[in-house]
């Protein structure tokens, strides 16, 4: 996993061809850092359908703050450029591939 700031997030996230799912988090949220090796498992698994990348919430409180994330972790899929979905807190592995897929599908 990438992480991204606020001069990267454009051509990273909005101007990627693959989707992208953006990680919030901050450096002392434990659920962020329980969050974050079942993140990197599930990208390593994925054979390069997506991307994830991480974004500080608190070094980039105006980026954070333009995508409304009032809580961290906070998880938003991002496809074709456009912000398609976001959950909000710490999922397993296979609750971060249902949400994934079931807002890809409701998307198209």
């Amino acid at each position: 996993m990438k992480n991204v700031d606020s001069a990267q997030f454009s051509s990273e996230v909005l101007g990627s061809k693959e989707p992208v799912v953006v990680d919030f988090y901050t450096q002392d949220c434990p659920p962020c850092r329980a969050l974050s090796p079942v993140l990197e498992e599930w990208e390593s698994e994925s054979n390069g359908g997506f991307r994830i990348v991480k974004v500080d919430a608190a070094a980039e409180g105006a980026l954070a703050s333009s995508y409304g994330v009032r809580a961290v972790p906070a998880v938003f899929l991002f496809s074709n450029g456009k912000c398609i979905g976001q959950s909000v807190g710490l999922k397993s592995k296979a609750g971060m591939k249902k949400w994934y897929e079931e807002t890809l599908r409701s998307a198209s």
